[in-house]
């Protein structure tokens, strides 16, 4: 297998995309810190980072550079669950100020719900 430009981008790496300052949004790859770019919308975010990540293979590959490929264990998973509308507007009021999503917000609550006991 060529591990190519298609190779990388086809590859399952997860860019977190988060408010920034009033008017900007702020995207990059979790493997990839130093690959990001802000926005105006968590859109334009998202597609510049992806368009400063193309680039940064194609150069990492030039250069012949060792380019990471994702975490499996990092790995973010999607999955549906329900919540009483009532808990989800106190969730999303207390998180709002603090600029994390709910999936943040909710793995790191369980997590240190499951390390207390």
């Amino acid at each position: 297998m060529q591990k190519d430009l298609s190779y990388y981008m086809d590859l399952d790496y997860e860019i977190v995309i988060k408010k920034g300052s009033k008017n900007s949004w702020l995207a990059y790859y979790k493997d990839f810190k130093s690959v990001n770019s802000e926005g105006e919308s968590a859109s334009e975010a998202f597609y510049g980072v992806r368009e400063a990540f193309v680039e940064h293979i194609k150069s990492a590959l030039e250069k012949k550079q060792h380019i990471p490929e994702p975490n499996e264990q990092d790995r973010a998973v999607r999955i549906n669950i329900s919540i009483n509308a009532a808990a989800l507007q106190k969730i999303d009021a207390y998180i709002e100020p603090l600029h994390i999503s709910r999936s943040a917000f909710l793995q790191k609550s369980a997590l240190e719900e499951i390390e207390r006991n």
